[in-house]
């Protein structure tokens, strides 16, 4: 009987202690940063198509038909203004030249024996005139002789990069054949389409010094030489609503090409900027939110829209102003309408540690 009354008081004290309610452990609230939208005076940089042409690229024709007789360079050479490249055979054009100078010689003698009887009155001066027509006449087609004999050498007409030959020696040319192209490429010309609000951004600048871009090349490296936006043409396309623009670059090293292709890189200023770290958004269906921290530390969701990014930045075109002050950090650990604690940043304290992603 004794020991079942200790069994009874063991199973009391073990069913008090375990009906006791536990006490509630609080975590602390962690304190987040919080910082305001900075306005100010920015640039942006925008990067565009571009395509690579060479400031002369000509093709370069035969002006006579014949045989090629003989190349004196090779494609991909570097050749000099005047400097002979191809030789179309020269005999007809040769033999022509002969005898045109021949007429010559035999027009010239005719003209000086009646000149020499005009002079004396034995012939009417229209016989000398027409003497003298006879000449003038011959020494027309020896100065076309010799231009077609001329026509049978093709020199460069300045310097340049010979490009792949479309003809091979011994091959009949007519008048008018491609042989080859030929680029100076001591400047090269980069044209990208722009957007006319970019356009009207370009333009409304004010220092000249901002029309410098640069070239981004195909390997992702940067062109060592800037350019210079020389050229807008005058009309806007109406399907893209883009307007042509054509950059000058140096090319001293001959390292473009005619035909690369790049990324123009074109800086544009923006004034009264009002600039949030990216790492303060957050995404809900294709549209950029930030939490904005009341005057009671309540969190609140808002809607915000952006324009051109940065590094690490947005340019905020509505819905934040600069005294606003937004959540930077814990994004992912609080609510619409939480209360926070929080620790406040300046912007200009925060801009200078990006590269952080929100947590």
């Amino acid at each position: 009987m004794k020991r079942i009354f200790m069994l009874t008081g063991l199973c009391g004290v073990l069913c008090y202690t375990s009906c006791k309610p536990k006490e509630e452990v609080k975590e602390e609230s962690p304190v987040l940063q919080v910082t305001n939208p900075v306005k100010m005076d920015t640039t942006i940089s925008k990067d565009y198509v571009g395509q690579v042409r060479s400031i002369r690229h000509i093709e370069l024709r035969a002006q006579e038909r014949g045989y090629l007789e003989k190349i004196f360079v090779d494609e991909g050479q570097f050749v000099k203004k005047g400097q002979l490249l191809f030789q179309i055979m020269p005999q007809l054009y040769q033999a022509e030249l002969q005898k045109a100078q021949a007429e010559v010689n035999y027009a010239s003698i005719e003209y000086q024996n009646t000149k020499r009887l005009a002079d004396s009155n034995v012939v009417a001066p229209n016989e000398l005139a027409m003497d003298k027509a006879k000449l003038d006449k011959a020494n027309a087609e020896l100065s076309l002789s010799k231009v077609h004999l001329q026509f049978t050498e093709i020199r460069a007409p300045f310097d340049g990069i010979i490009d792949r030959f479309m003809v091979r020696t011994g091959s009949l040319v007519d008048e008018g054949d491609l042989l080859t192209t030929l680029s100076d490429n001591s400047q090269m010309w980069v044209y990208f389409n722009v957007p006319e609000a970019e356009y009207l951004d370009f333009k409304l600048k004010t220092k000249e010094e901002n029309d410098n871009v640069s070239l981004i090349m195909a390997n992702n490296l940067m062109f060592e030489y800037p350019g210079k936006v020389e050229t807008i043409e005058a009309d806007f396309d109406n399907e893209t609503g883009n307007i042509p623009f054509r950059a000058t670059f140096p090319n001293p090293k001959s390292l473009l090409r005619h035909g690369e292709t790049g990324n123009v890189k074109m800086v544009i200023p923006v004034k009264n900027a009002v600039l949030i770290p990216q790492k303060a958004t957050f995404e809900i269906l294709d549209k950029k939110y930030v939490f904005v921290v009341t005057k009671d530390s309540t969190v609140k969701q808002k809607e915000i829209t952006i324009g051109p990014d940065m590094e690490d930045l947005y340019i905020v075109t509505g819905g934040l102003s600069e005294n606003d002050k937004v959540l930077l950090e814990g994004l992912r650990k609080v609510k619409d309408s939480d209360k926070i604690r929080y620790e406040y940043k300046k912007p200009e304290e925060v801009i200078t540690h990006l590269k952080v992603r929100a947590e």
